[in-house]
């Protein structure tokens, strides 16, 4: 067994920055080859009512992340941030070539505005991918088990898929690892702003699910895209399945999201 790592300290940040860097993939998304698929398949693509957001989010994460990463005084912390940054952008671009090659109709909003508060933008964006990826994982394994995409996209995908699970370890050690080694009086500034962040993402996502006319999320809208035939309970088992699938590739000394698997494992508790 691994011994134990001291949060904070330079063994946990080199850990999370190389393990970071270390599993980054090289490939170019214009050098994809997008398969041939059939009608039906085509026609689910371009019913999903999720590619102009997944654009918009993905450019909007991208100018985050290159507004943040100069803020980052720690040249190791800066370089994982610079290719976080670096990989955002490849999945808008990978999105992008693939509405293009299909024919599916996008609308590229124009670039967007750095935000003014570098900090707690960069905040809430990683935990809005922990609250996403969380349900993402098990819809992409739902649509790829049940067939909903072929298999030959699905592995298009798939790398897409476990740079999202990289992105959210990273921001959560290096969260942990700020927080640690900032000053005594910063750190209730910091605590404030990690509990206010995801209590808004708690609330954002509640006033989603209980919207009558439902919202602009993608995981929302692939839920309700993909109809699947599955009780709550069992959504969220496969959630906590997928999670976990995806977190145990990598060291287990790094600190995993704790948030959303603490409250499915409760959920599941009281659904039948």
């Amino acid at each position: 067994m691994p011994r134990a790592l001291v949060v904070g300290s330079q063994e946990h940040k080199e850990l999370f920055c190389h393990f970071f860097t270390e599993t980054h993939l090289t490939f170019d998304p214009a050098a994809i080859v997008w398969p041939e698929i059939d009608e039906d398949s085509h026609k689910c693509l371009q019913s999903l009512p999720v590619w102009n957001e997944a654009v918009a989010t993905e450019r909007m994460t991208t100018c985050t992340i290159q507004t943040w990463a100069p803020f980052e005084t720690d040249p190791l912390i800066r370089h994982a941030v610079v290719l976080q940054g670096y990989e955002e952008a490849r999945h808008a671009a990978i999105i992008q070539g693939l509405t293009q090659h299909y024919g599916i109709p996008v609308t590229i909003p124009p670039p967007p505005q750095p935000p003014a508060d570098a900090e707690w933008a960069f905040l809430r964006m990683g935990y809005s991918e922990c609250f996403d990826a969380f349900f993402t994982f098990a819809l992409f394994a739902i649509a790829r088990d049940s067939g909903f995409f072929p298999a030959p996209l699905v592995e298009k995908f798939e790398p897409v898929m476990q740079e999202e699970a990289r992105h959210i370890l990273f921001f959560v050690n290096w969260e942990a690892y700020r927080q640690a080694n900032s000053a005594l009086w910063q750190r209730p500034r910091h605590v404030w702003r990690g509990v206010l962040g995801r209590v808004a993402q708690v609330w954002q996502r509640l006033q989603s699910a209980l919207a009558a006319r439902g919202d602009q999320h993608f995981t929302m809208h692939g839920h309700q895209a993909i109809n699947m035939a599955i009780t709550p309970r069992g959504f969220l088992e496969r959630c906590l399945a997928e999670n976990a699938q995806r977190m145990q590739r990598y060291d287990p000394r790094l600190l995993r999201p704790r948030l959303m698997p603490s409250l499915a494992q409760a959920l599941c508790k009281v659904l039948r």
